[in-house]
Parts: C-alpha cells; sequence; structure tokens
C-alpha cells in the first residue's frame, strides 16, 4: 500500500511543474508526512488547462452512505480497478495526480520494522497516478476524496514491500488527465511499476510513524538503521 508520502517543495515550484496559473484553494506546504483522511494537493484537467486543489486523501464513492468508507480506500490495486463499483466508473472520468518527492514504507526485519523513505534518484517531484469523486453529505456538503492506485513491486521496492503507488511517466502525465480520453486500454497501461533503476530508498527516523510529526527530520537520511525495535503507529 501507500500510506504515508512526501511533497517537500514550495507552492510556487508545484505551480510550475504543473503549469498552474492560479491555484485552488489554501496550501501547506511544503510537508514531510502526508498521511490519510488528512487533505492533500491534487492536479485535475477541467477540459480546458490543469488546475491545483485540495482532495482529502481517502476515498469516499459518491453513492457512499457515508464518508466513514474514506479510511479503508485510501489506496486502489491497479489490477482490479475495473472490476470495483468504486473505482470503474472513475478511471473513466475523474483521474488526477497526486504530486509527491517521496513516499514511506515500513521494512520488515525480523520483528522490527524500519521506516525508509523512496524517492527518484534526483529527488524530483514525480505523480502519483490517482482517482477522485465527491460525495454530498445530509447537510449539503460537498466533500471531494481521493485515492492513490497502487501496483506490483518493482526490484527496489520488492525487498520493502509488497505493493507500491503507481508513479507515471511525465509524457503520460497529459494523457492520464485528458478529460476526452476514455481509451481504457492505453489509461490501463500506463500502471505499471516505476523502472527501480531510477529510483532509491533510504532509511529515515521512526517519528514518521506520528503522524502529528511533520518537519524536515522525518526525510533525514539515517546513517544506519537504528538497533531498537521500530513500529509504525
Amino acid at each position: 500500500m501507500c500510506g504515508r508520502f512526501t511533497i517537500a517543495v514550495t507552492l510556487e515550484e508545484l505551480m510550475l511543474r504543473y503549469l498552474i496559473e492560479t491555484p485552488s484553494g489554501r496550501f501547506h506546504l511544503p510537508r514531510y508526512n502526508v498521511a490519510p483522511m488528512q487533505n492533500v494537493a491534487a492536479v485535475i484537467h477541467d477540459g480546458e488547462k490543469n488546475r491545483l486543489g485540495e482532495l482529502r486523501w481517502g476515498l469516499v464513492p459518491s453513492w457512499a452512505s457515508d464518508d466513514k468508507i474514506g479510511s479503508k480506500m485510501i489506496n486502489a490495486r491497479a489490477e482490479t480497478l475495473l472490476e470495483k463499483n468504486a473505482f470503474k466508473a472513475l478511471v473513466r472520468r475523474k483521474r488526477a495526480l497526486i504530486p509527491s518527492d517521496g513516499f514511506y514504507e515500513w521494512k520488515k526485519s525480523g520483528t522490527s520494522k524500519q521506516p525508509m523513505r523512496i524517492t527518484l534518484k534526483d529527488g524530483s517531484l514525480f505523480s502519483m497516478a490517482g482517482l477522485y469523486d465527491t460525495w454530498t453529505a445530509p447537510d449539503g456538503r460537498k466533500i471531494s476524496t481521493c485515492t492513490i492506485i497502487t501496483t506490483a513491486p518493482n526490484s527496489l521496492m520488492a525487498d520493502i514491500h509488497d505493493r507500491m503507488p503507481v508513479i507515471l511517466r511525465p509524457e503520460d502525465e497529459a494523457d492520464w488527465l485528458g478529460r476526452d480520453n476514455d481509451d481504457l486500454d492505453r489509461l490501463m497501461s500506463m500502471l505499471r511499476p516505476h523502472p527501480a533503476e531510477n529510483m532509491r530508498a533510504y532509511p529515515v527516523s521512526p517519528i514518521v510513524g506520528n503522524v502529528r510529526n511533520d518537519e524536515p527530520e522525518c526525510i533525514k537520511e539515517l546513517p544506519s538503521p537504528p538497533v531498537q525495535s521500530l513500529i509504525e503507529n
């Protein structure tokens, strides 16, 4: 799964990367420990241009009876997207990019777990493939939410976890966002593991296990894994 990530950049850097003129909403950036059920920066296409806004991480389908389901739908498996009622319609019409510059996973070592941060080798921003939907609460409030699509691990990730987020190639981002693109074969072909040779993983402090910790110390590389048992909160 993908349950934590980082976006340690400024709003200006984000706007430049995705050719955004005017973001919607107020953004708190950088962020060093983004967690489920928090608002995340997301890019969608409105039919004319890219738009940058916020979506709550944890998909609530428009037909859901309440929004509690969101905490169980932070990820969507690429292999079964077209089989799940919550996702199959969204693949055709509500696709998003979730910008990031790294994500966390906990590597098992005996009875302990070491938090690892996984990035591109050059440390640059990348786009995780996402889906979004809007749910209307009984009181009329509209809540827009998203899920991050995951796939099988590449050779780097296989030693850490059995899933990884789909990282889209930059040249595929426009097609993924395109409102007029309903070529399911083409869309599904994008949902593959990112090449391991373009990525790196390094150990970080166990403080990332606490969602309240959102500071530069979270992404600092440790010289070697600590001796004590590190258990994700």
